[in-house]
């Protein structure tokens, strides 16, 4: 009796979310039992239990930033910027001294990190790394990479990524992101030997899945166009608070003018000079104040900026569930084809246009044995296909019940901190205003006592 083709839409629509057990569980077991047996080859013999044990009692800390020159992979000359890394034991054991760490990594490194976890746990929401050219800003910050308030802005950044690595229920289980923070000869060395580039799927697989899928996932579906709408929202956001923040330095400076005019007035008035070298006072402090309120705002739009950046992130989630649906539909079409072989020799009718009908039209039936050799090839291809798709929507299945459990991580993450951030940024801005009210309060004390 022939069997009913799998409907690859409703085997990977995911039945109600359960309570998770283990954080590992499922196909996070798989991708971690294929990285640790590559790991731990070149590794050391450390196991996965100490390292989970280490890693929740040490600091973390981007202390440094550093401008080095060398050769790169060309050989050709390159001035580049080094970051030393500091973890720091908290506790302290029988009265002994608290150890501390330290080596230095280059971004690229970070980067190599970065794309390692991307392979290797699809289903996170891999926090972004800082932007390595400097982007939404005002005039007065340079966009050169090498400024050392950019260079200082990156440090932050950098350590916030490791941090964000680090409190992470399963990356910061992750041996290549313990070596990252301890081995600084070969440790990319030890990255390649994963082969997590082999695992990585290609840029034009990843098109035809985008525009070939038939049955896509909704919710998958949904939180990509929401992506597309929070980055396009906070890039926005920053592009206004970069013309405010122009706009906001050109009025503090003009007061520094204020200044010079009272001062020289001043000079040439006996009875209101005072006030009006007072006031004059009051307008430069004003005007000097604006560079530390900007240094103050920037952090604040670097807090929205890693938001832009976690844009892509979940987009990277959305990718590798199309993926995984276009590979569970071409083999749900394959299986199904191969059923239909298998009914037409059986029944010896054909329901299709096929080279293979017209080429038996023309030189003859196959002969019983032949027939019967056929069949059996496609049922053995049939059971394999069968099995494997089995496994595809296993796979499809856990993916997105361990993807949605770190989504909703993630929103309470995200809410929290942009939250907070856009909350700080209120109280500086009132805070801001305040100290302007101040000094004009007390210009008006000065010019009144003239």
């Amino acid at each position: 009796m022939e069997q009913a083709t799998p409907d690859p839409e409703r085997q990977l629509q995911p039945a109600p979310l359960e309570p998770l057990g283990r954080s590992d569980a499922g196909l996070g077991v798989t991708v971690d039992e294929e990285a640790e047996r590559a790991r731990e080859e070149g590794s050391g013999g450390d196991t996965m239990t100490h390292n989970n044990f280490w890693l929740k009692k040490i600091e973390i800390s981007v202390s440094e930033a550093e401008k080095r020159t060398g050769r790169n992979a060309m050989n050709m000359q390159e001035t580049y910027t080094a970051y030393l890394i500091e973890t720091r034991s908290v506790e302290h054991t029988d009265g002994q001294s608290v150890l501390t760490d330290s080596l230095w990594r280059r971004y690229s490194e970070f980067e190599l990190l970065r794309n390692y976890l991307l392979v290797y746990y699809p289903h996170i929401v891999v926090p972004p790394l800082p932007e390595k050219r400097a982007e939404f800003v005002w005039h007065k910050l340079s966009a050169d990479n090498m400024d050392p308030d950019f260079v200082e802005r990156r440090r932050i950044g950098l350590e916030n990524f490791l941090l964000r690595i680090a409190s992470h229920p399963i990356l910061c289980r992750d041996k290549i992101f313990y070596l990252f923070l301890t081995q600084e000869g070969n440790w990319k060395e030890t990255v390649n030997e994963t082969g997590f580039q082999l695992k990585a799927d290609s840029r034009l697989k990843a098109l035809n899945a985008t525009f070939r899928v038939k049955n896509p996932d909704k919710r998958f579906t949904d939180l990509k166009h929401y992506s597309d709408e929070l980055q396009s929202v906070i890039s926005h956001l920053l592009r206004v608070r970069a013309r405010v923040a122009d706009r906001l330095y050109g009025v503090y400076k003009v007061h520094g003018n204020y200044g010079r005019v009272f001062s020289e007035w001043s000079a040439i008035e006996k009875e209101m000079g005072d006030g009006l070298q007072s006031a004059g006072h009051h307008m430069d402090v004003y005007a000097s104040s604006i560079d530390d309120i900007l240094e103050d705002e920037e952090h604040y739009a670097d807090q929205l900026k890693e938001y832009l950046f976690y844009a892509e992130a979940l987009r990277a989630v959305c990718r590798k569930h199309e993926l995984m649906q276009y590979d569970l539909e071409i083999a749900a079409q394959d299986l199904a084809s191969k059923k239909q072989q298998c009914e037409e020799l059986a029944t010896g009718t054909v329901r299709t246009f096929s080279l293979k009908g017209m080429t038996t039209k023309l030189f003859g039936q196959e002969t019983p044995e032949q027939r019967e050799a056929r069949i059996k090839v496609l049922e053995e291809q049939i059971n394999e296909g069968e099995q494997q798709l089995k496994s595809k929507n296993l796979e499809g299945r856990e993916f997105v019940k361990n993807a949605w459990a770190d989504i909703e991580r993630f929103k309470e993450q995200k809410n929290r901190d942009l939250k907070e951030a856009l909350i700080s940024y209120a109280v500086m801005q009132i805070s801001m205003c305040k100290k302007g009210i101040q000094v004009w309060t007390n210009a008006k004390e000065c010019f009144s006592k003239m």
